[in-house]
């Protein structure tokens, strides 16, 4: 298979909006004043989605090891029953992957999304993504997806993919 070049793009709400949301701390933002008016609350910002009655919020930490160059890309994955939201704990960069499709992803329209430092993620339900892709360094990162019963990741297996992507930084 012929190697893919994947062109970097900036993570903007609008952009993002057919894959999930963009969760930081922005303008756009509703803002609310909270705790006597030392804090600042930037409210609503993605959508939780949890399918089943029976299904739970969970919130987990990932710690993602940093990815080399050039990337080859042979899983993307899915959520099914639930959203899933990825914020970084630490102000750095990382790539975000994503593809359109129903029971396949549409390889001919992967993207990918420079985050910013301060920048999430959440994915729709159902939405391809490659798992996390840090840069810099081991980067933690704070999750929001769904647990109990029903299967909640789908898993496709790519043939291994060349996917060159230029360095962000």
């Amino acid at each position: 298979m012929r190697p893919i070049t994947l062109r970097l793009e900036a993570l903007t709400a609008a952009v993002f909006a057919p894959f999930g949301d963009v969760i930081e701390a922005s303008d756009s933002a509703q803002r609310l004043p909270v705790n006597q008016g030392y804090a600042e609350r930037y409210h609503d910002l993605a959508t939780v989605d949890l399918a089943g009655s029976e299904g739970k919020v969970l919130i987990s930490i990932f710690r993602s090891q940093p990815r080399q160059f050039p990337l080859c890309l042979n899983l993307l994955e899915r959520h099914p029953l639930s959203s899933q939201a990825f914020m970084p704990l630490a102000p750095l960069p990382y790539l975000v992957v994503v593809a359109p499709g129903d029971d396949e992803p549409k390889l001919q329209a992967l993207r990918c999304f420079v985050a910013a430092p301060g920048q999430g993620v959440n994915y729709a339900r159902g939405i391809w993504h490659h798992p996390l892709l840090s840069l810099q360094q081991i980067s933690d990162f704070l999750c929001i997806d769904r647990g109990g019963p029903g299967m909640n990741l789908q898993e496709y297996s790519l043939p291994p993919l060349q996917v060159w992507v230029p360095n962000p930084n």
